[in-house]
This record gives C-alpha cells, sequence and structure tokens, in this order.
C-alpha cells in the first residue's frame, strides 16, 4: 500500500474542492442509500457508523459490512440480484460523501485537482477495502461458532492494539454479521467465558489467552 496516501487529507480536500460531491448527514437508524436503484453511487463515510445490510427473499437479515470512519461503501461495489435487498442503515448519526462513479472520468467545471486525484487514489481505497473484506470471508469460512467468535475477538484485539475491546454493536448484530444463531452464539460465549478463554461485561470482552 501507498503509506504516503493520507486518507483523512484526501477526503478533506475533495469533500471542500469538488462541485460533484455530496455531503450528506443521517440520523441513527436512518437508511443512508439502498443499493436496488442502480444510481452507481460511491460513498466515503465521515465519520460514525453503519452497516451494509442484506435482506433475502425469506426476509432474512444479515450484516455485511460493518461500516466505520473513512470507509468506502456503495452501488458501484456490488452486483443486486431480484432475490435479497442491500441497504446501508445508520447505526449512529453519522456524515457520508456521496459522489457518482459515472463522473469519475469527467472533470469538474472548475478542473479541481481532487477530482482528478480521486482516479488516482481510487486503487488505494478499493485495496483497503478488499483487505476488510478478506477478512470478514476468511470469519465466515471458519466451521464452528467458537471459531468464529474467537477469530472475531482476535481481530478486534489487534485493531485495537488491546486485549480488551467493546463489541461494535449489539449481540443480536453481532450474530448476524457472523451468519450464526444468536441463542447458540450466546451458549458458546457462556462456554468461552467459563473455559477461561474471556472476559465478558456487556459489549466489553477480554480475550485470557
Amino acid at each position: 500500500m501507498n503509506n504516503n496516501f493520507d486518507i483523512k487529507n484526501f477526503i478533506k480536500e475533495f469533500e471542500n474542492n469538488c462541485i460533484k460531491v455530496q455531503k450528506k448527514t443521517f440520523q441513527k437508524n436512518e437508511v443512508v442509500t439502498t443499493y436496488i436503484q442502480k444510481r452507481n453511487q460511491f460513498c466515503i463515510l465521515l465519520n460514525g457508523n453503519a452497516d451494509l445490510v442484506r435482506y433475502d427473499f425469506n426476509g432474512n437479515r444479515t450484516i455485511v459490512e460493518h461500516l466505520t470512519e473513512n470507509d468506502i461503501f456503495g452501488e458501484v461495489f456490488y452486483t443486486v440480484t431480484t432475490n435479497n435487498e442491500l441497504l446501508v442503515e445508520a447505526r449512529q448519526k453519522c456524515e457520508v460523501l456521496i459522489y457518482s462513479y459515472d463522473n469519475i472520468h469527467f472533470k469538474c467545471k472548475n478542473n479541481c485537482k481532487f477530482h482528478s486525484q480521486l482516479s488516482e487514489f481510487l486503487p488505494e481505497l478499493i485495496l483497503n477495502k478488499i483487505t476488510d473484506l478478506n477478512m470478514r470471508v476468511e470469519l465466515l469460512t471458519k466451521r464452528t461458532i467458537r471459531d468464529k467468535l474467537l477469530g472475531y475477538f482476535s481481530l478486534l484485539s489487534t485493531r485495537k492494539l488491546s486485549k480488551s475491546f467493546k463489541i461494535p454493536f449489539s449481540l443480536t448484530d453481532l450474530a448476524d454479521y457472523l451468519s450464526i444463531d444468536r441463542s447458540a452464539m450466546m451458549r458458546e460465549l457462556k462456554l468461552l467465558k467459563d473455559d477461561g478463554f474471556i472476559d465478558k461485561n456487556g459489549n466489553t470482552i477480554t480475550l485470557l489467552y
């Protein structure tokens, strides 16, 4: 990855100088965008957090991605089929930059340099996204609930550089994120605590190994 790429500075300059980008604020539980309209949107989460949620034909809910500051998302990354619906839901108040990917090869009227820089740095943004998605695929391919939980906890521990960390969403959402039954997950969490693998206080987990 490009160590000289300052994503925060890039986003700030892009937001303030490109006339083709929109900035919108969303409240908790508000739908940020749906992927069924095929607007080819490219979005950047400026602050807060949100979930990309999939509802299948039977109404089953899966959290596909948990989005945090500087994460990118949008219809441009997913092919929507007729038997499911993808939408992004705000988990707390958040601000989002919204840009049409169709405009990426067309300069702004004021010829802003940040518009052209998006084309230059887009591979870097996508590489970060691919890395996150690969981690999620690795979690989902684990065979047991215990392995999925411990794998996810290890990931959070590494990101926070601490043995103690907070799960970024509710236990119900955690079950949806890991594609496991909530009741079975709760039993496994109790076993992990009883077996000395973790300590749990609310949504705070401490690894004991």
